[in-house]
């Protein structure tokens, strides 16, 4: 076996560290052009590169945001955009002394002879670009693959499981190798009407794979990170879970899992609302020393009422802001297990699903 550099081996595992720190998390403004374009829609905003970057530079110059933001994964436009004033964005990021990151993948396609399960593309060339993203200054990576839980037509099959595995091993390797940190990002939709249980059993399943096809493929756990899925009740099941339920089968699935030289375990928020995505973060924080951190990379969990509170117009950036501090110190409130809720009010419980969500 060849092993890894060593002195690229301590950078990966010095900014995962710095990604997984206490009370932070990561920022995902990574939307491609096509979902900004609905999340603008709603708000009456014009998908413009004029105005993506506007409201990238919005978050990014939010004074104080780095108190509660880590990292902050971008789409490649970010990565190279200035603002209307030429400044980079990376460095509105670097000023927050906040990390760029970068998504690399290419989205989903069907896995032919499937009953319409994903692979996820962008293997080919990810090594040259993962040079130019770390030149450009991205420091970690993300790469999200797709499964979805349907027991009565067996989903995920053992197909899927192995192809997202096998992926997003590849792609970890192939970031490390480039001195990229690799989040690694096998998301269960919650589409569906399965109980909790179910959804735990299917999770347990496939962090198992990923991480013998991780250590198959000789990835340094130590500077990479993972994006699960909480475990919860599918959105159309009747039996609905407390935040202590979430928890409890949550962490059981990682302990069963995830091995402990790992740094930090990213949650996405998968359609949450922006409170229950805290507040279930919060339960899983406020017991017992766990051997990874347990933090959060949100989207629609950190950037639904800001984008409300923006509109698109000027003048109202700065409440904009506001609301986006307040949204980032509830969940890193949440990391350490101290968040006692009601942040943002009746608007931070609007949920955020979407139906079979790709971006």
């Amino acid at each position: 076996m060849v092993k890894i550099d060593q002195a690229i081996a301590k950078e990966l595992s010095e900014n995962a560290r710095k990604i997984a720190a206490a009370g932070k998390g990561i920022l995902a403004a990574d939307e491609s052009t096509g979902t900004i374009k609905k999340r603008f829609d709603s708000i009456g905003v014009e998908n413009t590169e004029a105005n993506r970057a506007a409201y990238r530079e919005l978050l990014f110059k939010a004074k104080g945001v780095g108190n509660y933001i880590s990292g902050a994964i971008l789409f490649e436009e970010t990565l190279f955009q200035k603002t209307a004033a030429g400044e980079a964005m990376v460095d509105l990021l670097k000023s927050e002394h906040i990390i760029p990151g970068i998504k690399v993948d290419k989205g989903l396609d069907v896995l032919p002879l499937t009953d319409n399960e994903t692979a996820t593309m962008g293997l080919d060339g990810l090594g040259k670009r993962c040079q130019d993203y770390y030149n450009a200054g991205a420091r970690f990576a993300k790469w999200r693959a797709v499964l979805v839980i349907d027991p009565k037509n067996n989903k995920p099959s053992n197909l899927s499981i192995t192809e997202t595995a096998h992926g997003l091993a590849r792609y970890a390797a192939i970031c490390q190798a480039n001195k990229l940190v690799p989040i690694v990002e096998p998301e269960i939709l919650t589409d569906g009407d399965h109980d909790i249980e179910v959804c735990a059993e299917v999770t347990e399943r496939v962090l198992a794979a990923v991480f013998k096809a991780l250590n198959d493929h000789h990835v340094l756990l130590e500077g990479a990170l993972l994006k699960p899925n909480m475990v919860t009740p599918g959105s159309e099941c009747t039996k609905k879970a407390t935040a202590d339920e979430i928890a409890f089968y949550t962490v059981r699935t990682l302990k069963r899992t995830v091995p402990p030289a790992l740094p930090g375990v990213m949650f996405l928020s998968g359609g949450q609302s922006e409170e229950e995505a805290s507040i279930n973060l919060n339960a899983m924080n406020k017991n017992e020393k766990l051997p990874w951190a347990l933090s959060f990379s949100y989207g629609r969990a950190l950037q639904a009422s800001t984008l409300s509170a923006w509109k698109g117009k000027p003048e109202n950036v700065g409440a904009a802001q506001k609301v986006l501090l307040e949204r980032a110190k509830a969940n890193s409130d949440a990391q350490l297990g101290k968040y006692a809720g009601g942040a943002g009010g009746d608007a931070a419980k609007a949920s955020t699903y979407v139906k079979a969500y790709v971006y």
